[in-house]
């Protein structure tokens, strides 16, 4: 794990931006796999300032909620062509966003998982991390070696996004995330954090044990990936001192 810690989270924002962008210009048919909610949307501003050219991208998002129609205000459909999409020159046909409300749950998530396949692999992960330490929608004990699948939400998780919805009883319960197994097996993971109430699950993630407890301490396993974080969600690490010190003294053909 690369750990960079930004005084902002536009700062670190820009970061994750500078990467996608010269994955994009080194390879215009990358397979990026996106985030949604709060965290990444500094991030997905700074990429459409950029203007690059996202003729040739093909993006993969991690999950979706089930039950919701495709064009209700908190889909994650909606999200990312309010977000990103509508305002890039993305071809709709390359967009791959899960569908909650296919008629057979199960069959769609196979096929998800043989989509990304065919599609040579995700090249770049975007993703965030709950309170709780979940990635994607991979709950606390969920699987290491999980695939896409349908998940039940937490108390916790829906009270934190209850912020969406106006009230915790109108989030759904159920999802459909990538697993923690299809997350690993992107060439790079960038793991996001912000505010001071994610400095514990970042703590316990980069620092604590590999569990299912805190599902994103799989990445410690993964060998390319760079958690990005502001100041607040770094302020619970042990070793900050050290992650800072590394980080400022790269050679100049590793800085970003």
């Amino acid at each position: 794990m690369e750990i960079i810690i930004q005084e902002t989270k536009q700062q670190a924002s820009d970061v994750a931006a500078r990467l996608i962008a010269k994955l994009i210009t080194e390879k215009p048919d990358c397979v990026l796999g996106l985030a949604t909610g709060s965290t990444p949307l500094p991030l997905y501003r700074r990429l459409i300032e950029m203007k690059l050219d996202w003729g040739k991208v093909t993006t993969f998002n991690l999950d979706e909620y089930i039950g919701l129609p495709r064009e209700h205000p908190q889909t994650y459909h909606t999200f990312m062509w309010e977000n990103l999409f509508h305002h890039v020159n993305i071809n709709a046909d390359n967009v791959h966003i899960p569908d909650g409300n296919a008629a057979d749950i199960p069959a769609f998530c196979q096929e998800y998982e043989e989509r990304i396949k065919a599609a040579g692999g995700i090249d770049l992960q975007v993703l965030g991390i709950g309170t709780d330490g979940h990635i994607g929608f991979n709950e606390p004990t969920s699987s290491l070696a999980s695939r896409t699948r349908i998940k039940t939400l937490t108390e916790q998780t829906c009270k934190d996004n209850a912020r969406f919805f106006g009230s915790e009883e109108k989030v759904p319960n159920h999802v459909i995330t990538m697993g923690i197994g299809t997350i690993m097996e992107a060439r790079t993971n960038l793991l996001l954090a912000f505010g001071e109430n994610k400095a514990q699950a970042i703590a316990e993630a980069v620092e604590g044990p590999v569990t299912s407890i805190n599902p994103a301490s799989a990445l410690q396993m993964h060998p390319v990936v760079k958690v990005l974080i502001d100041a607040p969600a770094a302020s619970k690490l042990e070793r900050i001192d050290y992650f800072r010190w590394v980080h400022d003294n790269k050679p100049d053909w590793q800085k970003i």
